[in-house]
């Protein structure tokens, strides 16, 4: 499925670019941040990648075996829906498409649940959660598909530090059963503890790629270096 390839990749809207001009190759392996200020379009690139928007201009190629169809692929919203169903019912119904019998959907959603931290509130409602415990709910739909590839849209924006801190350990752990992580953030902690690689936006353009350490260490760009002392939104 990987990598994934951008080329001069543009996204506009009413007459407005939001993304111009966007080149990369995303490889399997390292954690991607796709990090900048509050308006840099990092949401909508990752829609463009994820393939809920098409771009105005350019291409996205998945250029490994099996492109990036089915459930390869998942993405994790800033607020995500949930279904109106039990905790365990919208893992269950996640998995529906994937072939697999009655029986292993529920061992599966089970396990995932289990390992969110949220096997004793898996019959109650999803909408009746917390914040926090909606987001691990979103994650455990997310990983029980087995995705080789998940996108994180601003996963802990509207959290408070300790469900940041459960939703990132989580992240972790899905990282460590080999998923390619691609997620954006603005939030700078974040992006040092969580990420390898940066992919730094501004202006809806790509103006900085280094490695997370080189990236805080010692940025190239006018714009990243603003936007590490804060002086950015």
């Amino acid at each position: 499925m990987l990598p994934l390839e951008l080329r001069e990749v543009s996204f506009a809207i009413n007459g407005r670019t939001l993304i111009d001009r966007v080149s990369a190759d995303i490889g399997a392996g390292p954690r991607t941040i796709i990090l900048g200020p509050n308006g840099a379009g990092k949401s909508v690139l990752m829609r463009l990648c994820h393939g809920l928007l098409q771009p105005s201009a350019g291409t996205i190629v998945w250029r490994g075996a099996g492109g990036g169809k089915g459930g390869r692929q998942a993405m994790v919203f800033q607020r995500p829906v949930m279904l109106r169903r039990s905790a365990f019912a919208n893992v269950v119904y996640g998995l529906k498409l994937t072939g697999i019998s009655a029986s292993e959907r529920a061992l599966r959603a089970r396990d995932v649940l289990d390992a969110v931290g949220l096997a004793g509130v898996a019959e109650r409602p999803a909408r009746m959660l917390s914040g926090g415990e909606q987001q691990r709910l979103a994650l455990a739909r997310a990983w029980a598909l087995g995705p080789e590839v998940l996108f994180l849209d601003e996963p802990t924006a509207n959290l408070d530090p300790g469900a940041m801190r459960d939703v990132e350990s989580i992240i972790g752990a899905i990282h460590a059963t080999g998923t390619k992580i691609i997620m954006s953030t603005h939030n700078l902690g974040q992006a040092r503890r969580l990420g390898d690689e940066i992919l730094f936006l501004s202006g809806g353009r790509l103006v900085e790629r280094a490695p997370v350490d080189g990236f805080f260490r010692a940025p190239t760009s006018r714009e990243a270096n603003a936007f590490i002392r804060e002086e950015l939104p």
